[in-house]
């Protein structure tokens, strides 16, 4: 820290009790100066041969027959007087980055300037300042600090802009030319040693950290610290990724890890002021500065205090450029009232369609480039499989919600394209939270909402446990059981083709699978001739039966006997003839009731209806 001596003379401030000081001297003092609630009992002449102003309240105080001089809202208070007093005797007073500021700013009050005396106080500060503490990195910033209490003083004087600008200026410098000491806790490392008393000091490294200056300015005021990264952005050279680190360190640093402490009338206002400045100070290069956890968290105390709407938004776009670097925990964002769920799904379903938005936006502008483009977007079509993996996970989280309207949750699925949701089973496992903890829809509701998955896009895990699902539309599952024959089917009849067909088989577009699929599946749809299974009440009815009224019962495992079935006929085209079955060649989002038909055969060719 650097430092500065004044005067050569013993110091001969002495005090009596808290409120009284004086000077050892032969000679009385003539004038008792008042400064807050201390008394300083002094002599005129020192005084006035050095401070104009002092000079001329002497003069007034003599003619109203008074020793007492009162000086009011006098910045710094006793202690800054008593270095400008001291100053006037010729004792000596060291100044450092501490009190140089309350000095600089009682000298001013004093008018001890180069018109009272040569080499005055005022001057000789100015000197120190501009000569040692702004070319000190650490010393900046204390006095930067210490501005805040001395305000206006310290802001009419220039020394709030003036730190400020030193800060700034340090901090976009080559870190190959850092030769002063500052503060770097977040990666401890072999470089640094630990001496007694605990104290750590780092030893010379070849490199320099480009973050370097973001720990030491997190001790700034809010109010400072926005001040001090509006200057460093201005400033254009420190790179995003810099600004959002320091963003992210000074938030940890100072907002509380408690809810109750976020959201404290004490502190309320204050974390309040943080995160709308800390959103302010966001860099706007399409979010690449910050990473999405620290953007999402960031947003979960917005809602918590209570930030304006325009900041929460702004936060919203830039997550929304960055959500497939999302995790499933950030995004479980907390609903506040009157919202009656258990996390806030309209905020997420506005996240992802500002995501889609932009995509939009960057698929179109990608097409129109060359072999750059393409490269753009096959990555852009890799983010999106992420977004939508990521709201397949989050919709099996609010699913268990007993509030989540199936609106809600079928807005939020219908959110992200086709394309970003090639296997279903996270859809699935979603729907069948929902339905589980949702017993109450009725069967159009229940249709509805399976209407979401596409039971071609199942694993055959996903398929073995939808069959045996009694959650499900019988219709569902009648579907998922044809698909699962189909797939049995053709995979056997791959296994017998050259390696050649395999390959063409494999890399077949999802039309042209159906398509071969349906072929290799001919035989088992002729054998099927005009089965309809109707779902009336729980019951399979046995149509043109001689006994109609004698239906006969599903089992408990309903699914599991028809699959077993099905399954049977899947192993060969013409090893089961007697077996029933039903399904329906079309995916589940284009069928409508009475639309699906499948053939096969039994002993005796009945025909059942499906509805």
């Amino acid at each position: 820290m650097k430092f500065m001596k004044l005067g050569s003379k013993p110091d001969t401030f002495q005090a009596d009790g808290k409120c009284i000081r004086y000077v050892t001297s032969d000679l009385e003092a003539d004038v008792t100066i008042n400064v807050a609630d201390v008394k300083f009992h002094l002599h005129k002449f020192p005084l006035i041969s050095k401070s104009n102003r002092l000079q001329k309240l002497v003069m007034k105080s003599s003619e109203e027959n008074t020793h007492e001089i009162d000086l009011v809202d006098f910045p710094g208070g006793p202690k800054a007087f008593e270095i400008c007093a001291k100053f006037c005797y010729g004792m000596t007073v060291t100044l450092n980055a501490y009190n140089v500021v309350a000095a600089r700013c009682a000298a001013e009050y004093l008018e001890m300037t180069e018109d009272a005396d040569r080499g005055n106080l005022v001057f000789k500060i100015e000197v120190f300042l501009n000569s040692s503490i702004l070319h000190s990195w650490k010393d900046s910033i204390i006095v930067l600090q210490a501005t805040k209490s001395l305000l206006p003083w310290s802001e009419n004087l220039k020394i709030v802009g003036r730190c400020i600008d030193s800060i700034a200026s340090k901090t976009c410098v080559d870190p190959a030319t850092v030769t002063w000491s500052y503060t770097y806790n977040r990666k401890l490392s072999a470089s640094e040693k630990v001496v007694e008393g605990g104290m750590k000091y780092r030893k010379k490294i070849d490199s320099v950290p480009k973050d370097w200056w973001v720990e030491d300015i997190c001790e700034l005021d809010i109010i400072l610290y926005k001040r001090v990264m509006t200057a460093v952005k201005s400033k254009g050279i420190i790179d995003g990724a810099i600004i959002g680190e320091a963003l992210k360190v000074y938030t940890v640093r100072w907002l509380p890890d408690s809810v109750d402490a976020l959201v404290s009338e004490v502190h309320s206002w204050r974390n309040k002021l943080l995160v709308e400045t800390i959103v302010c100070l966001l860099p706007s290069d399409k979010g690449v500065s910050c990473s999405c956890s620290f953007l999402l968290k960031l947003l979960k105390v917005a809602i918590l205090v209570g930030v304006d709407d325009s900041a929460k938004e702004d936060l919203v776009q830039k997550i929304s450029l960055k959500l497939h670097e999302a995790s499933l925990k950030d995004l479980l964002i907390p609903a506040r009232s009157p919202q009656t769920t258990l996390y806030d799904v309209e905020m997420v379903h506005s996240i992802v369609n500002q995501y889609m938005i932009h995509e939009k936006c960057s698929r179109d502008l990608d097409l129109e480039k060359s072999d750059v483009g393409c490269t753009d977007f096959l990555l852009g079509h890799g983010t999106m499989l992420s977004v939508g993996k990521l709201i397949d996970g989050y919709l099996k989280e609010v699913a268990r919600d007993p509030n989540l309207s199936l609106a809600s949750f079928i807005d939020l699925s219908q959110s992200i394209p086709k394309f970003a949701r090639p296997v279903h089973d996270g859809l699935y496992k979603a729907i069948d939270i929902y339905l589980k903890e949702h017993p109450s829809l009725s069967k159009a509701e229940r249709k509805k909402l399976c209407s979401l998955m596409d039971v071609k896009k199942l694993t055959t895990d996903a398929s073995m446990h939808a069959a045996q699902n009694d959650r499900l539309p019988l219709r569902v599952v009648v579907q998922v059981l044809y698909f699962e024959q189909v797939r049995a089917a053709a995979v056997a009849k791959s296994r017998n083709n050259n390696s050649r067909y395999t390959s063409q088989f494999l890399t077949n577009t999802e039309e042209e699978w159906e398509k071969t699929a349906t072929e290799d599946c001919n035989s088992i749809k002729k054998q099927m001739d005009q089965i309809k299974i109707k779902e009336d009440g729980g019951k399979l009815v046995k149509k043109n039966s001689k006994n109609s009224k004698s239906g006969m019962q599903l089992l408990p495992s309903r699914s599991r006997r028809i699959f077993d079935k099905l399954w049977v006929v899947g192993k060969g085209h013409g090893e089961n003839k007697s077996s029933e079955t039903s399904g329906s060649s079309q995916s589940p989002t284009s069928m409508v009731p009475g639309d699906a038909k499948s053939t096969g055969s039994s002993a005796k060719h009945r025909r059942h209806s499906i509805s």
